[in-house]
């Protein structure tokens, strides 16, 4: 074999890897991109919910129980406890849609069961206007949190959420 024959082949070879390394590279990133249109890692800085880290999962359907986050509603009361522009909420589910909100006494129940109670004032002394009861709606979530100042659907300036403030499931990873 010449020495021309050697070279070529050896020159026709890196071009080959090249490319292939090239065409690999990129298939990896754009499933990378697209794996991160679906999915985040969302930091908790709220004492509402026990974990620090959250694994978003922007394509799955919230059940009972689980962890959703979401964009709260404006209102002057959130305004004043969280700022203009406020963080996106974590919150467990207690009600799905169909499912029978029920309040006595600021004692939330879900078809019957206690899911939370209400306090009569916030941290900053206003007055707490109770949220939601009845059928939960097509879309929508009544959520808690275990929490006792926890901010959720017991109060009317949260109230149901529904899909268009849904940022995703939720899974606790810290």
């Amino acid at each position: 074999m010449r020495a021309a024959d050697i070279l070529f082949r050896s020159s026709t070879s890196r071009r080959l890897a090249l490319w292939g390394g090239l065409g690999t590279a990129t298939l990896a990133l754009s499933s990378l991109a697209a794996f991160g249109q679906d999915h985040a890692l969302m930091i908790n800085a709220s004492p509402s919910l026990p974990y620090w880290a959250i694994w978003l999962d922007r394509g799955a359907t919230p059940q009972r129980g689980e962890i959703i986050l979401f964009d709260p509603p404006a209102s002057p009361l959130l305004e004043k406890h969280f700022g203009k522009e406020p963080k996106p909420f974590g919150k467990r589910v207690s009600g799905v849609p169909g499912d029978i909100v029920t309040q006595n006494d600021r004692a939330f129940f879900v078809n019957g069961k206690l899911v939370a109670k209400a306090k009569l004032n916030s941290r900053l002394g206003e007055a707490l206007a109770l949220g939601p009861t009845g059928a939960v709606p097509k879309g929508c979530y009544f959520v808690t949190t275990e929490h006792k100042d926890g901010f959720d659907s017991r109060y009317a300036a949260i109230g149901w959420i529904c899909r268009k403030r849904i940022l995703g499931v939720g899974r606790p990873i810290l």
